[in-house]
């Protein structure tokens, strides 16, 4: 079941061992299975789904906040209305990744999170 997230939420054209190896794959898996922690991942998921968004209508998070667009994220939400409802310092297009971009591209997003930051130091 989670190779298959792997499969749908990267970057992959379908072939999970173009992106990760076996052995992050099953160092994944191993995570899950001996800490337990596999029920409580999926709260993010079912909490969003069977509650009202967190942040209140109308409201405007002031907090400097940077959003890395990978393409093939399973939600992105669109820029504009992510502008109305954050304080968007820096918007980056991603050439590739997904869901598991510190997996899949951990050199660009390490350097946009370092961008990000800089002004802010």
């Amino acid at each position: 079941w989670i190779v298959e997230k792997f499969r749908m939420w990267s970057d992959c054209d379908g072939d999970v061992e173009t992106r990760f190896s076996k052995d992050e794959l099953l160092t994944n898996v191993m995570i899950y299975w001996i800490t337990g922690a596999i029920g409580s991942s999926f709260w993010p998921y079912y909490a969003r789904l069977h509650n009202p968004w967190p942040i209140p209508t109308g409201a405007r998070i002031e907090v400097p906040t940077a959003y890395a667009a990978f393409p093939r994220e399973i939600v992105r939400p669109p820029r504009s209305i992510a502008e109305t409802t954050y304080a968007i310092h820096r918007w980056t297009e991603m050439p590739a990744g997904g869901h598991f971009a510190a997996l899949e591209e951990p050199e660009k997003l390490a350097e946009d999170i370092r961008a990000f930051f800089r002004p802010l130091r």
